[in-house]
């Protein structure tokens, strides 16, 4: 059996997280993703504002940055309303689910229980299509792993094409990813913005440039990469990637990846769209899958998250 058809196989019977009698009275994830679409449609005209401070670090041209990496502050309220996972939030299901997620990704990424996978903190995050709720997955990935004792995580807005987390996140941005791999005069701790969650940093995408993807394949962007693999044994580094089947930049990211996380939206994505995206990734090694937005009906309408993964 191919591992495309294991990965089709895996999602048909993946079995929910949660016990369905634990999930009666909890949000979910459906709502949760839609939640957050609602509310960055009511915002955007009236985004809560960042603080002063802020807003100058996160200007390029600040005379005030930081030395070694400038301060957003993010919207942790605004993130708890859309049902996001947050560091101080008390339990709820959605931290739950994003819990059970990251312990396999941390064990393969740092040999917890057997040998660790090559290049395991390397994590992307990607879907089939557009919509799927990848965006949505990295951040409460990248933030439960933040929670974590001894881990340190840095968030990569890699869709050059249509960067979302600064929206999600309610941050601004100026350079990123793309300028650091266009100008190797650029020191990645000018580009690279430390958050007020303590063990979160992000990069943002950057400008953007029509020859993105080349700028993803280059020796560059290799060498960038072993850096930030390599400067520091705790870090997790977390790929905000494009969707596979809608550019080429996902694929070309995937080779310098030891894990993927492939965010999949029930009732939607079809089991060829799978299969296609699955065959642009197969250099691999480990690859899990997230069902996002998935029904059960039982009685109510109830909602679970699932994990499943598969590796060659």
């Amino acid at each position: 059996m191919s591992i495309i058809e294991k990965a089709a196989n895996k999602l048909v019977h993946t079995e929910p997280v949660l016990g369905q009698s634990d999930t009666a009275a909890i949000p979910t994830m459906e709502k949760t993703a839609s939640r957050i679409e609602e509310a960055m449609q009511r915002e955007r005209s009236h985004a809560a504002p960042i603080s002063e401070q802020a807003a100058v670090a996160a200007r390029p041209d600040s005379d005030t940055a930081a030395t070694s990496s400038m301060l957003v502050e993010i919207d942790l309220k605004r993130l708890a309303h859309m049902g996001c996972v947050t560091p101080d939030a008390e339990r709820s299901q959605i931290a739950e689910e994003f819990r059970l997620i990251k312990r396999p990704l941390l064990a393969n990424a740092f040999g917890q229980g057997g040998s660790a996978v090559k290049n395991g903190n390397l994590i992307m995050v990607t879907s089939s299509l557009p919509g799927e709720g990848k965006s949505f997955c990295s951040i409460n990935l990248a933030i439960s792993i933040a929670t974590e004792m001894e881990r340190t995580v840095l968030l990569v807005d890699a869709d050059v094409a249509r960067p979302r987390l600064p929206e999600y996140l309610g941050v601004r941005v100026g350079k990123g990813l793309l300028d650091v791999l266009r100008d190797e005069s650029l020191a990645l701790s000018d580009i690279l913005l430390r958050t007020n969650i303590p063990k979160l940093s992000l990069l943002p995408a950057g400008r953007s440039d029509r020859h993105g993807t080349e700028l993803l394949a280059s020796s560059a962007m290799t060498r960038l990469i072993s850096d930030l693999a390599n400067r520091y044994p705790d870090r997790v580094i977390i790929f905000d990637s494009p969707p596979l089947l809608s550019t080429s930049e996902a694929s070309v990211l995937a080779t310098h990846m030891g894990q993927i996380v492939m965010v999949v939206e029930a009732e939607r994505t079809s089991q060829e769209a799978l299969k296609e995206a699955l065959s642009q990734i197969e250099s691999c090694e480990v690859i899990g899958m997230v069902l996002n937005k998935a029904t059960s009906v039982l009685g109510n309408d109830n909602y679970y998250g699932y994990y499943g993964s598969y590796g060659k």
